[in-house]
């Protein structure tokens, strides 16, 4: 199994409130989840307007596979333009389970 998780900063400007925020916010999060079919949270900095901390997490068998989808979205995000990304940490986590065979 190959866990991959990419944590993206959002810095956003102009915005007059956390309500704007939040729309831009889970708008960026349905539009993942659904285009990605990836796990996807805002997990940091919910009541400041200027700034969201999003992760993101696939899961696969293939090592590639999860590698890949994690580029993607990483391009998408950069490519949204309502937003900022900052500097984003992508980690891949990999685990053997001796299950027996069926």
């Amino acid at each position: 199994m190959v866990i991959g998780t990419l944590t993206v900063p959002i810095h956003l400007h102009g915005l007059g409130s956390i309500k704007d925020k939040r729309k831009i916010v889970k708008s960026v999060i349905e539009r993942l989840r659904s285009r990605f079919n990836a796990s996807v949270s805002e997990i940091d900095a919910q009541d400041n307007k200027r700034l969201a901390l999003i992760a993101v997490a696939v899961v696969s068998n293939d090592g590639a596979f999860v590698r890949q989808q994690l580029d993607t979205i990483a391009r998408f995000i950069r490519q949204d333009g309502r937003f900022f990304p900052g500097q984003m940490r992508q980690e891949i986590f990999t685990e053997d389970h001796d299950l027996p065979r069926l």
